[in-house]
C-alpha cells in the first residue's frame, strides 16, 4: 500500500501554508473508518494514475487526458496535422486519404508502404496543394473505382481532386450543393456507381440523398430519406443510408431540434429515440425508399457477404442487415465491460476474408473482434486489440488492418516550445497483421487495464442497516455528509495561464496570464482548500467540454462533425449530441435529488431593450447595495424540456456581454430567498474574454463573482453539508508546461482536504464521478463508471472555516472609455500586491503597435463574441489566444514562444477552422 506523500511547501500569497499529499489511501493518514476491505468496494482501476501525467510513458502504456492509457497493437504512425476525421483506402491499397481538421490543414495523403505522409491539402500557404478551405465532413474521402479520382467532403459539396500516378492529388474542382434556405448541405458519405459515371451523396444536412454526375456535377435524382443521414453502401441495385438521426417525426412524437428538423426525441435525455436505414431501390428510383429499424445513432455501413454492417454508436451495438430479405437478422452487442452498458462508440466496422467481423470502439481505444459465419449464424466474440485515442476507421490492405484513429497520442503535436494547447491535437494511423485468438484474448486484458475496467467499481448500496454518512461513499446510494453540491462551470483556461504563479504547485510563470492581481479570489481559494495541478479536462472546446461535465462523455456525434460544427454547437440546442442514458441533472432527479440550473446547456436568451454590459454592471452594482430586483430581467431557456423544468428563471446564459456579477447576484436572490438544491450547476462564463472589457477586466469580473459566491455559501446555514467544484469547460485558450488538457480546478468544503497541494492525477470524468457519488447518481457510461471518485480529496474531519472573499485588484471597466464608461462610474479596484505579477492598470497601446492593435479591434468586431447571438469558440483559437495575450499586456509581449506581436491574419495556424466559422 503506498503512503500519503506529504511534504510541507513554500508559504503561499495567502500566508497559508500547504502541504503536498497525494490521494490519501482510504486506510491511512486519519482516513479510517470506510471499511472497504470488509464491504469489498475497491473503486476502479483508474486511481491507479497516481502521480502520472499526461504525456507520460508508463510500464502500462502512455497517459492521455480520458482517464486512459494507450499501448497500441502493431506498428503506428503519428500524424502530426490535426485530427484524422475520416480515411479511406486507394483501390490499389496503396495510399490512404485521410481528412483532418484542428491543425490548419484538410486532408494527409499517406503512403501505405513508405509510411509517411505524402502530400498535405488544405487553405494554409504551408499545404502542398492548396484548397479553398478546411472544412470537412463527418464522412469521406472516397475514391472513385478506379482510383483515379477522389471526392473530399466539405459543406455545401466537395472538392474534387485527380489522382496522379504516384498516389498524390492534382487539379481540385469544387462541386457544390446547394444550401436549402439556412441548411448546407453537410454531406456525408458519397458512393460511386459502378462505371464511375455517378455519385451517390447523403446529403446530411438536407435529410437526402443526391446521384450527382459525376463529370460535371449536376444533381441527376433526389431521395428524402431520414433524419441526418450518414453512411452509405452500394449492394446490386440497392443504397443503404443510416440516418444517424432516424426516422422522421410523425404526428403524436415527442420531438427535439437538429438543424431546424423536429426528431423524435426523449424530453428527459433529449436523445434520439430511433434510428433507421433508408433504402433506395436504383432500379425503381421513382419508388419511395423503403426504412429498417436499427440502433440510436447509425453511423458507418459496410457490406460484404450478403450482409450489411451498421455500427449504432448510442445503443453500443452492430445490427446486421440481411440484404436478400432487407432485415435486421441479428443484433451484435458490443459492450465487452459487463458493468456499462454505453459509452463504447463502435464507429467503423470490416470483414475479413478468414470471417473475422472487426468494429473500432472509439471511445474505449480499442478493435472487437469477433468470428462470423453468415448473416443468420450468430456471432462468437473473440476479444479485443488497443488502438490509439479514438480509432475512428478500419480497413483491410492484403493480410494487414489499418485503423485510423482521431486524436492519435493526445496533444502532443511539436507548435511552440513554449508549451501544449489543445489544439495541439495529433492523430495516427496503425497496422497489424491479425493475431491469433490466443493472443488477442491476451490482448484483452490490456484494454480492460488500460480503460479501468475492473470488477465492482459501481457498488450500489445494500439496504442492510444503518450506515454512518461520510463525505464520499464507497457504495453509489450509501449517505454522503455531503447534501448539497455546487458545480461551477468556468471557460477555458489552463493551469499555467492562471496559477502557474503558485510556487507550491507544478507551475511556469512565464505561462501566467491571469495572476494572483487578476485572480486574488481563485488563488485564495487555492491556498485556504488545496491547489490541483495535476487535474485534466478533456474536451478540446466548449462544444466538448461541456458535454464531458455533463453527460460524461463526448458521444461520438460531436468527436466526428469538429471538421465542420455547422450542424450544431453546442449541442445542448440539439438531440444528436445527447447520449441515450442522459445527463448529471437527469441522474440527480432519477435518484429522487432536487436539482438547480444556472445557465448551463441553456441556448435561448433575450433581453429588455438598455441591457447593455454597461447598464448590467450598473445593475449589479446597484442589487449589491440595496438588495433590488434587477432593472433588466434576461429570459433563457434549454432546447431539453426536462432541463428548462429546473432552469432558475433570469440567470444568462454564455454571454460576455453580462457581466458575471451580475449573475452572481441573480443567484444571490434565489439562494437567500429559497435555497439550494441537492445539485446546482452554474455556468460563469466571462473567463473566456473577448466581451466588451479589456480581457484581465473579464477574468478579474469572474473571479470576484465566484469568491463572491464562495463567500456567500460558506457564510451560510448550508455550509456544513456542501461542497462546491470549480472546473473550467476546457482549457483550451492558453498554454502550459506540463499539457494543454491541464485545467485549474477547486474542491470546495468542510470535508475538503485544507491547506495541500494534491499532485495526483485527476480529471473531469473523476470530478463528475465524485458528484455521482456524493449525490447517489448512477453513472451515465462506462467513462464515469470506470473512473476514481476523488476520495484523496475530502476528510472525514470538517473544518466549518468560511471563505471571505476578496477585492478585485483588476479595475472591471479597464478597456471602456469616454462614452462607453458605464453610467455609475469606472470601477476603481483595490491596489495590486506588489509581490504578485502586476495586472494591466492601462490600455495604453505602444505607438509601434498601434496599427496591429487596430486590426485586432476589426477582428474582434466580427467573432460573434457578444449579444444574444454570442457563440462560444466562434474565433479561430490560435488568433484568440494571442488576441488574449496582447490585450492583457498591453501589445507590449509577444505570444509565449514567438519573437513579434502578430496582425490576426499573420497569426501561425490562424487557417485552423474555428467551432462555427470554417475559415
Amino acid at each position: 500500500m503506498q503512503v500519503a506523500r506529504r511534504r510541507r511547501a513554500e508559504k503561499g500569497a495567502s500566508g497559508l501554508l500547504p502541504q503536498r499529499i497525494g490521494r490519501i489511501p482510504l486506510v491511512t493518514a486519519g482516513i479510517t473508518a470506510l471499511a472497504v476491505t470488509a464491504a469489498g468496494t475497491a473503486f476502479a482501476e483508474t486511481d491507479t494514475f497516481g502521480f502520472q501525467k499526461v504525456g507520460q510513458s508508463t510500464a502500462k502504456g502512455q497517459v492521455i487526458s480520458s482517464d486512459q492509457r494507450i499501448a497500441p497493437y502493431g506498428d503506428h504512425m503519428v500524424v502530426n496535422n490535426g485530427k484524422i476525421m475520416s480515411s479511406s483506402v486507394s483501390p490499389d491499397g496503396t495510399h490512404l486519404a485521410a481528412s483532418v481538421t484542428d491543425g490548419g490543414v484538410a486532408m494527409d495523403v499517406i503512403d501505405l508502404k513508405s509510411w509517411k505522409v505524402q502530400q498535405v491539402v488544405g487553405k494554409s500557404a504551408s499545404a502542398d496543394l492548396r484548397i479553398s478551405g478546411n472544412d470537412v465532413g463527418q464522412e469521406g474521402p472516397t475514391y472513385s473505382p478506379d482510383g483515379k479520382q477522389l471526392w473530399l467532403g466539405r459543406t455545401d459539396g466537395f472538392t474534387k481532386f485527380t489522382v496522379n500516378a504516384d498516389g498524390t492529388l492534382a487539379d481540385p474542382v469544387n462541386v457544390t450543393i446547394p444550401a436549402d434556405g439556412a441548411k448546407h448541405a453537410l454531406v456525408g458519405e458519397p458512393v460511386f456507381s459502378a462505371d464511375g459515371s455517378t455519385v451517390y451523396v447523403a446529403v446530411n444536412g438536407q435529410n437526402r440523398v443526391v446521384a450527382l454526375d459525376a463529370a460535371t456535377g449536376a444533381i441527376q435524382q433526389s431521395w428524402a430519406v431520414g433524419n441526418a443521414p450518414r453512411g452509405m453502401v452500394q449492394v446490386g441495385n440497392k443504397l443503404y443510408v443510416s440516418n444517424e438521426g432516424g426516422r422522421p417525426a410523425k404526428a403524436g412524437d415527442t420531438t427535439i431540434n437538429s438543424y431546424d428538423t423536429q426528431v423524435p426525441a426523449d424530453p428527459k435525455t433529449g436523445a434520439t429515440t430511433t434510428g433507421t436505414v433508408s433504402i433506395i431501390d436504383l432500379a425503381n428510383p421513382a419508388a419511395t425508399p423503403a426504412s429498417i429499424n436499427v440502433g440510436l445513432h447509425p453511423t458507418a455501413v459496410y457490406a460484404k457477404k450478403g450482409a450489411v454492417f451498421v455500427t449504432n454508436t448510442a445503443t453500443n451495438d452492430v445490427s446486421v442487415i440481411d440484404t436478400a430479405e432487407d432485415k435486421v437478422v441479428q443484433t451484435i452487442a458490443t459492450r465487452p465491460w459487463p458493468e456499462a452498458s454505453v459509452g463504447y462508440e463502435p464507429d467503423a466496422v470490416t470483414l475479413t476474408d478468414d470471417g473475422r467481423l472487426l468494429v473500432t470502439l472509439g471511445r474505449a481505444d480499442a478493435v472487437a473482434v469477433y468470428r462470423y459465419t453468415s448473416p443468420q449464424e450468430p456471432v462468437s466474440y473473440v476479444g479485443l486489440l488497443p488502438t490509439d485515442y479514438f480509432p475512428s476507421e478500419i480497413a483491410t490492405v492484403g493480410n494487414q488492418v489499418v485503423v485510423s484513429n482521431t486524436r492519435g497520442v493526445d496533444a502532443l503535436r511539436p507548435t511552440t516550445s513554449a508549451g501544449h494547447g489543445t489544439h495541439d491535437t495529433t492523430s495516427s494511423v496503425q497496422h497489424f497483421t491479425l493475431p491469433s485468438d490466443k493472443v488477442i484474448k491476451s490482448e484483452t486484458r490490456k484494454v480492460f487495464q488500460q480503460n479501468g475496467w475492473t470488477n465492482g467499481s459501481v457498488k450500489l448500496a445494500m439496504n442492510h442497516g444503518h450506515k454512518k454518512p461520510v463525505p464520499v461513499p464507497a457504495r453509489i446510494g450509501d449517505p454522503s455528509t455531503i447534501k448539497h453540491v455546487f458545480l461551477i462551470v468556468k471557460e477555458n483556461r489552463t493551469y499555467d495561464q492562471v496559477l502557474g504563479d503558485m510556487p507550491q504547485g507544478n507551475g511556469d510563470p512565464s505561462l501566467t496570464q491571469f495572476g494572483e492581481n487578476v485572480t486574488p479570489n481563485q488563488h485564495a481559494l487555492a491556498s485556504q482548500f488545496g491547489l490541483y495541478d495535476n487535474t485534466y479536462d478533456i474536451g478540446t472546446n466548449s462544444a466538448e467540454g461541456h458535454n464531458w461535465l455533463m453527460q460524461a462523455d463526448n458521444p461520438e456525434y460531436t468527436e466526428s462533425s469538429a471538421g465542420q460544427y455547422l450542424r450544431s454547437y453546442d449541442t445542448e440546442n440539439d438531440a444528436l449530441g445527447h447520449q441515450k442514458s442522459g445527463f448529471i441533472w437527469s441522474g440527480a432527479q432519477a435518484a429522487g435529488k432536487s436539482v438547480k440550473d444556472y445557465g448551463e446547456f441553456q441556448s435561448i436568451e433575450s433581453k429588455p431593450s438598455g441591457a447593455s454590459w454597461q447598464n448590467l454592471y450598473c445593475d449589479s452594482k446597484n442589487m449589491q447595495a440595496t438588495g433590488q430586483n434587477t432593472a433588466y430581467p434576461i429570459k433563457t431557456g434549454s432546447a431539453i424540456p426536462s432541463l428548462n423544468d429546473v432552469s432558475v428563471p433570469g440567470f444568462p446564459m454564455f454571454d460576455t456581454s453580462v457581466p458575471d456579477i451580475y449573475k452572481e447576484q441573480i443567484w444571490k436572490k434565489d439562494f437567500e430567498k429559497n435555497g439550494p438544491a441537492n445539485l446546482n450547476m452554474f455556468w460563469l462564463s466571462n473567463d473566456h474574454t473577448g466581451g466588451p472589457v479589456n480581457a484581465a477586466s473579464q477574468v478579474a469580473d469572474n473571479d470576484l463573482a465566484v469568491g463572491r459566491m464562495v463567500d456567500e455559501i460558506t457564510h451560510s446555514k448550508y455550509w456544513k453539508d456542501s461542497a462546491i467544484f470549480i472546473a473550467e469547460d476546457d482549457s483550451q485558450a492558453g498554454l502550459d508546461h506540463v499539457d494543454g488538457h491541464r485545467a485549474p480546478i477547486q474542491i470546495i468544503s468542510p470535508y475538503a482536504q485544507h491547506g495541500v497541494v494534491d499532485d495526483h492525477y485527476y480529471s473531469q470524468i473523476t470530478m463528475v464521478r465524485t458528484i455521482e457519488q456524493i449525490l447517489g447518481i448512477k453513472p451515465m457510461n462506462q467513462k464515469d463508471s470506470a473512473a476514481s471518485p476523488m476520495t484523496g480529496a475530502f476528510t472525514r474531519t470538517p473544518d466549518y472555516t468560511p471563505f471571505t472573499a476578496l477585492p478585485n485588484r483588476t479595475s472591471l471597466t479597464l478597456g471602456l472609455s469616454g462614452s462607453t464608461q458605464p453610467s455609475c462610474g469606472a470601477d476603481v479596484p483595490a491596489a495590486q500586491d506588489a509581490k504578485a505579477a502586476p495586472a494591466p492598470t492601462t490600455t495604453t497601446v505602444p505607438t509601434s503597435e498601434q496599427a496591429v492593435a487596430a486590426k485586432w479591434k476589426t477582428w474582434k468586431s466580427h467573432q460573434k463574441l457578444t449579444g444574444p447571438g454570442a457563440v462560444p469558440d466562434y474565433a479561430n483559437p490560435e488568433q484568440m489566444n494571442r488576441f488574449t495575450w496582447y490585450e492583457t499586456h498591453n501589445f507590449k509581449t509577444p505570444y509565449p514562444g514567438e519573437s513579434k506581436i502578430f496582425a490576426p491574419d499573420d497569426v501561425p495556424g490562424a487557417y485552423i477552422p474555428s467551432s462555427e466559422n470554417d475559415g
